[in-house]
C-alpha cells in the first residue's frame, strides 16, 4: 500500500491514541436529527464537520467516578466494548466528558436545574475533575443513555492516529447543545438523512468515520430505533487504508478523503 506521496508506508506505524466520540441524536419534525460541529481550520480535521469527542485521559479511568455512576456498570461496559474494566470506564467517561466540554450537554437524567450544566462546563474547562463536579452538583453520570455503535482506527500512514470508540446517545430532555467556540466555528442540528446525503455528495466535508456513521443512521426513523439497534449491534474494528488517493475501507468501498487526511507522514 502506498500513500499520497507514492512512498511506501512505514513498517511500524505510530500508536493510535485511545479516544471516544458521542453522536448526539434527537427526534425532529423531519425525523431523526444529529448534532454536528465544524472544526476551526487550524485544528486537526480543520474544516470538517464532526461529532463531539476526544482522547481518553488517564483521569477518565479513575474509579472515583463510580460513586457518581448510573446505568450499566464499568464491568458491563468492559464486556460490551471488549476491553479491560479501567479502559472501558475511561472510554465511557471520556465520551461523556467531551460531550459536556464540546457540546455543553451533560449526559445525566434528570437534567440539573437552572444554570448548573453551564457552570459545570466552565468548571470542567477550568480544570475541575469530572467526578468532583458531578459530586458538587449532585447528579450521576447516566451511562444508560449511551449505546456502543462503532470502532474506528486512523490509517497507519497518518502521524496523528486515534483508536476511537463511537457511542450514540439521545439528548436528555431539556438539554441544549452549544459548541465550545475555541474548537468549533459552526454547529448545527441536521436531519440525519440530509447530512448523510450531503456527506456523500461532498457538500458536507466529513471524515470517513463520520460519513459512514451518518449513512448507517439514515436508515432509522427515530432515536428509539437507534438505541434499540445499539443494544446488540455487532461492532468490529475498522482500520482503513489508502489506495491511489482514496481511503479504502475494509469491505472494499473507496471514499474520497477530506483534505486534512492527506498529510504525509513525517
Amino acid at each position: 500500500m502506498r500513500g499520497q506521496s507514492g512512498m511506501a508506508t512505514a513498517a511500524s506505524p505510530p500508536p493510535a491514541r485511545p479516544a471516544a466520540t458521542v453522536v448526539l441524536l434527537r427526534d425532529g419534525a423531519a425525523g431523526l436529527e444529529v448534532y454536528l460541529q465544524r472544526r476551526h481550520a487550524a485544528m486537526t480535521f480543520g474544516g470538517a464537520w464532526v461529532f463531539p469527542g476526544g482522547r481518553i485521559d488517564d483521569a477518565d479511568e479513575d474509579p472515583a467516578i463510580d460513586a457518581h455512576w448510573a446505568g450499566p456498570p464499568p464491568a458491563a461496559w468492559a464486556e460490551r466494548l471488549g476491553m479491560p474494566v479501567g479502559r472501558a470506564r475511561g472510554a465511557v467517561v471520556a465520551g461523556c466528558r467531551e460531550t459536556l466540554e464540546e457540546a455543553g450537554v451533560l449526559l445525566t437524567d434528570p437534567e440539573p436545574p437552572g444554570d448548573a450544566v453551564a457552570e459545570a462546563r466552565q468548571a470542567l474547562l477550568g480544570g475541575e475533575p469530572f467526578a468532583a463536579l458531578l459530586d458538587r452538583i449532585g447528579v450521576p453520570l447516566a451511562t444508560g443513555l449511551l449505546r456502543y455503535w462503532a470502532w474506528w482506527v486512523t490509517p497507519e500512514l497518518e502521524t496523528r492516529r486515534f483508536d476511537t470508540r463511537f457511542f450514540v446517545a439521545a439528548v436528555p430532555a431539556g438539554a441544549a447543545a452549544a459548541a465550545h467556540s475555541p474548537e468549533a466555528d459552526r454547529e448545527r442540528w441536521m436531519p440525519v438523512r440530509a447530512a448523510a446525503a450531503g456527506a456523500e455528495r461532498g457538500d458536507l466535508p466529513v471524515a470517513p468515520p463520520t460519513q459512514v456513521t451518518l449513512r448507517d443512521l439514515a436508515s432509522y426513523g427515530g432515536v428509539a430505533e437507534v438505541l434499540a439497534a445499539g443494544d446488540d449491534r455487532d461492532v468490529e474494528r475498522i482500520l482503513p487504508g489508502f489506495e491511489d488517493g482514496w481511503i479504502l475501507l475494509p469491505w472494499g468501498e473507496r471514499v474520497r478523503p477530506h483534505p486534512s487526511l492527506l498529510r504525509r507522514r513525517s
